[in-house]
């Protein structure tokens, strides 16, 4: 991966609207100049793997990001997938039920790839990291859908909120999970050549 030498003059514009990765940025010293979420269609194609899915979409929405000669833009496109089956976010509440029964008591992968570009040009990364669930029952079931939390959420959960309850254990990145893998996301910040305070190498 090619560093560039920091540019100070350069504004960061965040490519999606999650709160839970402007909050993650915020952990890193990094406050985006601007939130321009670009509109593209997110649909899964035939016969696609989860994470080329996950791959395609971020670099299609970095990709349909317009940036400024002074602007690098970030993207990021996170999934659920059980075994080869993807899991976005739920179109309702039954939806969203019937992800948490197929999710009870197993073990699944999240894959976050993130994506930067700046001048036309692109640096990626995908991070996958391995959740397993407990045994979810109907109370649960219905106990969790009651927070309304499942909703734009892929998977239709969210680690850091009441889905917590559910997870015994995690192997990779939580932040990933979240949304943005910092290290990763720091990697990629700092090779477009955007400086970032408290850089990890």
């Amino acid at each position: 991966m090619t560093t560039n030498a920091p540019d100070l003059g350069l504004k960061l514009i965040l490519g999606s609207g999650s709160p839970r990765r402007q909050e993650l940025l915020v952990q890193i010293g990094v406050t985006p100049a601007a939130i321009r979420p670009p509109d593209i269609d997110e649909g899964i194609r035939k016969g696609e793997l989860p994470r080329d899915y996950v791959n395609r979409v971020a670099r299609e929405k970095v990709e349909a990001s317009a940036i400024a000669d002074d602007e690098v833009v970030l993207c990021a496109d996170t999934t659920v997938a059980l075994g080869r089956r993807i899991m976005g976010k739920p179109v309702d509440a039954k939806e969203a039920g019937a992800f948490l029964r197929a999710l009870s008591g197993r073990r699944h992968k999240v894959i976050t790839s993130v994506a930067v570009k700046r001048a036309g040009r692109v640096w990626q990364r995908d991070v996958q990291t391995t959740v397993a669930f407990k045994c979810i029952n109907d109370h649960d079931v219905r106990w969790y859908l009651a927070t309304d939390d499942w909703q734009g959420k892929a998977g239709g959960y969210a680690i850091q909120g009441p889905a917590s309850a559910f997870v015994t254990w995690i192997n990779g990145s939580f932040h990933a999970v979240m949304g943005l893998p910092l290290p990763e996301t720091i990697g990629l910040l700092t090779a477009a050549g955007y400086p970032v305070r408290g850089d990890i190498q």
